[in-house]
């Protein structure tokens, strides 16, 4: 296994780790078989400020509280009654961040179609990632961890909006807080 990535690494401030996330490798080991995804797509939500985050207004529910945690721990939820979507704390405990994994690009290419990962609930999907994963602990687990991966040339890395949140209002849907890489096939379609 190569060098899973540590606490350090998750403490910082959402909008950093989105973009340092990317090329990074997301990995789960199953009893079956062992999954690994290059990160292509994120999104940050900075916290209670940001009015399309989970935790707006300091509010807690039994839904977010792993965004409440240490930075590092999985936050998954379902959207639509059918689609989990992966998200990852950020900074400190007590602090409400999180980021989006929106897409991965499979390492393991042989016929695996773009659509498959090219979106948060397909790449869970794929990586057979949910509910049960809820608060697992990237930083120390041996069932889902990430992994150092790429480095990427600020060059590669796309600002753009954010997808799906206009309930927000504008102010915080224009804000460009979804970050992919350049020219990837992987990334999500809308």
């Amino acid at each position: 296994m190569a060098k899973q990535l540590g606490r350090q690494f998750y403490l910082k401030p959402p909008l950093i780790i989105a973009k340092e996330l990317l090329g990074k490798y997301l990995v789960h080991q199953t009893s079956h078989k062992k999954y690994v995804g290059k990160i292509v797509e994120t999104e940050a939500y900075p916290g209670p400020q940001d009015l399309a985050s989970h935790a707006r207004h300091n509010k807690i529910t039994p839904r977010n509280l792993a965004e409440y945690m240490i930075g590092g721990h999985i936050y998954i939820y379902l959207v639509y009654g059918m689609y989990w979507q992966l998200n990852i704390s950020t900074g400190l405990s007590g602090r409400p961040e999180c980021v989006l994994i929106r897409a991965i690009e499979p390492i393991e290419k042989n016929h695996i179609p773009t659509h498959l990962t090219n979106g948060p609930g397909k790449l869970c999907n794929y990586l057979r990632i949910n509910r049960r994963h809820y608060g697992l602990d990237l930083a120390t687990s041996r069932e889902i961890w990430l992994e150092p991966g790429e480095k990427l040339l600020p060059k590669k890395i796309i600002t753009a909006k954010r997808i799906g949140i206009d309930y927000a209002g504008p102010y915080w849907a224009n804000k460009r807080w979804r970050f992919y890489i350049k020219n990837n096939h992987y990334v999500s379609k809308f």
